[in-house]
C-alpha cells in the first residue's frame, strides 16, 4: 500500500472553519467517500469525505481545530491503482462463477433493511441533524432513524430525547444514568439533599424543555425616560420619595403587549388540538428564595397602578420566602417575568413555565453613549430575552412583540403606564 495524504478541500470563501466532529480513528479501514470530519462555519455544517480507500495511519486534527484549504487531515495507507485493478478482476471472476452455477430453488430469506452505519460507528444523518442532537445532549448512534435506509431526522432526535423521560402517575421521571466511576474515587465529596422546592420544580422544567420547542430572542430597550420618571415619583402629601421597582413598570408594559398580541396570553390544549386564549392578565414573577426559585402570580395586573403592582410584588415575595404562600398562587398565569437585574448579567435563555407559552427574561440595565443630533448622550439600556413556544408563536410575531414592548417602556408610554 502507498501512503496518501488527505487534505482539506476547497471550501470557497470559508476560512478558519472549526472541526466539530472527527468521525474516524487511527487504524480504521475506510472506503472512498466515507466521511472523515465535520466542519461548521457560521452559515452551515459540512462533512469532508475521503478521496481514497485504505487504512488510517495518523489523524492530524482534533475537535476544535480550525482548518483551511490544503491543511492535512490524515495520512492513509491507500491501495495503489494496480491493487484496486486486481480486486476488480477478482470480483468479476467471482460473479462469473456464481452465474454459471446451477440455480437451486431456495426458501426466500426475510429481508431486513440495513441501517447505514459509517465506519466511525455513527448512523446516517445530516450535519444539521448531528448538530441538533449534540445541542440536546443526544448521541446520533443511539437514535433509531425513521427515514429511508434508517437515516436520522430532527423529529427522530426529538422523539429520542422525549423518550428519555417517562410519565408515571402524572409525574415526569428522568431515566437514571449511572456514572462509570463514582465521584468519590477522584477526591473528597459531600452529599446533601436536593431542596424540596427544587425537587418539585425539576420534573416541571424537564417537561418544559423536552416538550416545548423553545425559541429565544434577545433585544435592547431604551428605558432612559422611564427611569427618569421612576426616580421623580414622590408623595404629594408627605413629600417623601416613592420607591417603585422597575419590575412594576415592566409588568404594566407587558400587560399592554399581551393585549396587543393575544397569542402570548394563551395555552395549547394538545389533547383536543385547541388554543386557549385567556381574557385575564395574571403575571408570574420568578422569586429567588433560600428554598429555591418560586414563580407566584400577581392577579389582574391590568387593573392595578404602578404603585399597587410594586406593593403586591413585595408582599408576594415575602410570602414565598416565609413559605406561607398558597399553592394555588403558582398556577393560572398569563406570562412570566424572570428578572436578574438585581444580581447582574445581560442576556440568558429563560425556560417557559407551562402551560404558559412565553417568558420574558430581564437583565441588568446599563449606560450607553448614543449619538443624537451630532452629540453623544448617555442612555439607559435594558437587555431583554424573550422565550416562546414556536408551535404557536413564530419569529416575526416574537420580534414585533419585543419592538412593541420597547415602545411601552420608552418615552411615549412611560407616563401613561403610571396611571
Amino acid at each position: 500500500m502507498a501512503s496518501t495524504k488527505i487534505l482539506v478541500p476547497d471550501m470557497g470563501d470559508f476560512k478558519d472553519v472549526e472541526i466539530i466532529e472527527v468521525l474516524v480513528k487511527e487504524g480504521q479501514q475506510i472506503k472512498k467517500n466515507d466521511s472523515l470530519i465535520t466542519l461548521e462555519s457560521d452559515k452551515s455544517s459540512v462533512e469532508v469525505p475521503s478521496t481514497h480507500e485504505g487504512v488510517i495511519e495518523k489523524i492530524n486534527v482534533k475537535v476544535g481545530d480550525k482548518v483551511n484549504k490544503g491543511d492535512l487531515i490524515l495520512s492513509l495507507n491507500a491501495k495503489s491503482a494496480t491493487e484496486e485493478k486486481k480486486e476488480v478482476v477478482s470480483e468479476q471472476k467471482k460473479v462469473e462463477q456464481t452465474e454459471i452455477k446451477e440455480l437451486k430453488p431456495q426458501k426466500p430469506k426475510e429481508i431486513i433493511p440495513e441501517v447505514p452505519i459509517s465506519q466511525s460507528g455513527s448512523k446516517s444523518a445530516s450535519p444539521k441533524v448531528r448538530k441538533f442532537a449534540r445541542e440536546l445532549g443526544a448521541n446520533v448512534v443511539e437514535i433509531p432513524g425513521s427515514q429511508r435506509g434508517g437515516r436520522v431526522s430532527e423529529e427522530d432526535v426529538k422523539n429520542f430525547v422525549r423518550s428519555q423521560v417517562t410519565v408515571s402517575g402524572g409525574k415526569v421521571e428522568k431515566k437514571v444514568h449511572k456514572e462509570e466511576y463514582p465521584h468519590e474515587e477522584f477526591g473528597e465529596i459531600e452529599l446533601k439533599d436536593i431542596p424540596r422546592v427544587k425537587r418539585l420544580s425539576g420534573p416541571h422544567l424537564v417537561r418544559s424543555w423536552t416538550e416545548i420547542p423553545h425559541v429565544t430572542q434577545h433585544d435592547e430597550v431604551d428605558i432612559t425616560e422611564m427611569e427618569q420618571f421612576r426616580s421623580s415619583l414622590y408623595d404629594y402629601y408627605t413629600g417623601e420619595k416613592i420607591k417603585v421597582t422597575p419590575l412594576a413598570f415592566i409588568a404594566k408594559a407587558l400587560v399592554s403587549a399581551l393585549k396587543k398580541f393575544p397569542n402570548f396570553n394563551a395555552s395549547i390544549d394538545s389533547a383536543n388540538d385547541k388554543i386557549i386564549y385567556k381574557k385575564y392578565f395574571h403575571v408570574g414573577f420568578a422569586v429567588d428564595t433560600p428554598h429555591g426559585l418560586m414563580v407566584p402570580k400577581i392577579r389582574d395586573v391590568d387593573q392595578m397602578s404602578i404603585k399597587e403592582i410594586g406593593s403586591a410584588l413585595r408582599k408576594t415575595s415575602r410570602l414565598c420566602r416565609d413559605l406561607k404562600i398558597d399553592k394555588k398562587e403558582f398556577f393560572g398565569g398569563s406570562m412570566t417575568i424572570s428578572s436578574l437585574g438585581g444580581i447582574g448579567g445581560t442576556f440568558f435563555t429563560p425556560i417557559i413555565n407551562p402551560p404558559e407559552v412565553a417568558i420574558l427574561g430581564v437583565g441588568k440595565s446599563f449606560d450607553r453613549l448614543v449619538k443624537v443630533n451630532d452629540k453623544f448622550v448617555s442612555r439607559k439600556i435594558l437587555p431583554i430575552s424573550l422565550s416562546y413556544d414556536h408551535r404557536i408563536i413564530d419569529g416575526a410575531e416574537g420580534a414585533r412583540f419585543c419592538v412593541y414592548l420597547g415602545k411601552c417602556l420608552g418615552k411615549d408610554f412611560a407616563f401613561k403606564l403610571a396611571v
